[in-house]
């Protein structure tokens, strides 16, 4: 593992966790180097899945496109990322338990908004208003009232 300051290839392993769900490895890193301390996540791979676009088009299940859509949902609100991570985890563990070949984009965004809600309602609001595709004042309301009555 390369260390992200100063780019030499040896670090060291200080500490090593599973996660809750045994689905992936939290490493905390220190480079023998410049000792710049990191954190790098071992996680399974997912097979070849396919995901269908609303537009029927078809691409490679990404991780890191699942992973940052989350992420941008969490900006700047107080939830760890290994909780983040846990959603993350979470979502493609259900995929992979589920489909093995494609699954609509649709579902992964569901599974995602049915985990992210529990644990923070403005994150749970943000990735709708994308992954809904909110083009009006009218529509966040209508989101923000369902999740208040619930």
């Amino acid at each position: 593992m390369r260390c992200p300051a100063c780019k030499t290839g040896d670090t060291a392993v200080i500490d090593s966790r599973e996660s809750e769900e045994a689905d992936s490895i939290r490493r905390r890193r220190e480079c023998t180097t410049c000792n710049y301390r990191f954190t790098t996540y071992e996680r399974f791979e997912v097979p070849n899945l396919m995901v269908v676009k609303k537009s029927g088009a078809r691409e490679n299940f990404d991780r890191n496109k699942l992973a940052r859509g989350i992420y941008k949902a969490f900006e700047k609100r107080n939830v760890s990322p290994d909780q983040i991570e846990g959603i993350i985890d979470g979502v493609i563990r259900e995929i992979m338990e589920k489909y093995d070949v494609e699954i609509p984009s649709a579902l992964i965004g569901e599974m995602a908004l049915g985990r992210i809600k529990p644990v923070d309602k403005v994150a749970y609001i943000r990735f709708a208003s994308v992954y809904r595709e909110f083009v009006d004042l009218a529509a966040f309301q209508e989101e923000i009232k369902k999740l208040i009555s619930k």
